[in-house]
């Protein structure tokens, strides 16, 4: 695969409006942490948890970016985005939308970390937050 930072992030939306997996996209590492709207989680464990628990109980996602932009650092890339971000609760049936920011860092892994299934880039942090209320 020989894919930018860039196609990483755009994949990853397509993987969450798809219901795909969502935790080939983040680094293997105790260091991997992802801020969600509701959420702090803290190393590869966790954010894989949460990211399989999400995917279960989550369903018709779409994912509108408005202002992505990102820069590749030589190994390591930022990124930011604004993005109008809703679902629905398959527990529940109640529908969700947040208008809602993103940030975060992808770094190139080693090549003997990485498995067949895991990208090029992966999200070492992910930052999403929204300023209304949940």
């Amino acid at each position: 695969m020989n894919e930018g930072p860039e196609s990483v992030v755009r994949d990853y939306y397509d993987a969450l409006r798809n219901g795909d997996p969502l935790e080939p996209y983040f680094l293997a590492d105790e260091s991997t942490a992802k801020f969600g709207i509701s959420e702090v989680l803290f190393g590869d464990d966790e954010v894989s948890e949460a990211l399989q628990e999400q995917t279960e109980t989550t369903a018709e996602w779409t994912v509108e970016s408005r202002s992505l932009t990102v820069t590749d650092r030589d190994g390591a890339a930022t990124f930011a985005d604004e993005v109008t971000m809703a679902w629905t609760d398959t527990e529940s049936g109640e529908r969700r939308r947040f208008e809602t920011r993103w940030s975060g860092t992808l770094v190139r892994p080693e090549e003997e970390q990485t498995q067949a299934d895991e990208h090029e880039w992966q999200f070492a942090t992910m930052h999403v937050s929204t300023a209304g209320e949940l």
